[in-house]
C-alpha cells in the first residue's frame, strides 16, 4: 500500500480526524485542556510558534508512550491540535486560530498553566 498516491503510513489503521472549526465544542476543548499532561502538550505547541510542528517524540512527558498516543488523540478529536504523519512521524500543531475563533482567550489562560506543569517536572 506504501509508495501509491493516497496511500496511509503503514503505522495508521485509519485516516486522522480532525473537527471542523464550526464543530468545536467548549464542553470538549475543556474536557481535554483539563488533564496536565495535556496542558503541558499544548504549551510546547504554543511555544514552537504559530506554524511550529513537533513530532510526538520530541514531548518529554513522564508517561508511557501509548499514554502519550492517548493524550494526543484526546487533543486531536476536541480539535485543540491538528496532526499529520510525514514518514514514521506524527507531527503536531496548535490550532491556536479555530480555538481563538470560537473561544477568545481560553488558550491564553491554558497556555501559561501548561508552561506551570512543565516547570514542576
Amino acid at each position: 500500500m506504501l509508495g501509491y498516491p493516497g496511500s496511509m503510513a503503514s503505522r495508521t489503521a485509519t485516516e486522522l480526524v480532525h473537527p471542523a472549526r464550526d464543530h468545536l465544542r467548549f464542553t470538549t476543548v475543556l474536557a481535554a485542556l483539563s488533564d496536565p499532561v495535556r496542558l503541558a502538550i499544548v504549551a510546547r505547541l504554543a511555544d514552537a510558534g504559530p506554524d511550529g510542528e513537533l513530532a510526538c517524540t520530541t514531548f518529554a512527558l513522564p508517561v508511557s508512550k501509548s499514554t502519550q498516543s492517548g493524550h494526543f488523540k484526546v487533543l486531536r478529536e476536541a480539535g485543540v491540535i491538528r496532526q499529520r504523519d510525514e514518514g514514521t512521524r506524527r507531527l503536531n500543531q496548535l490550532r491556536r486560530d479555530d480555538l481563538d475563533a470560537r473561544f477568545p482567550g481560553l488558550l491564553d489562560l491554558a497556555i501559561p498553566q501548561g508552561r506551570e506543569v512543565v516547570a514542576g517536572w
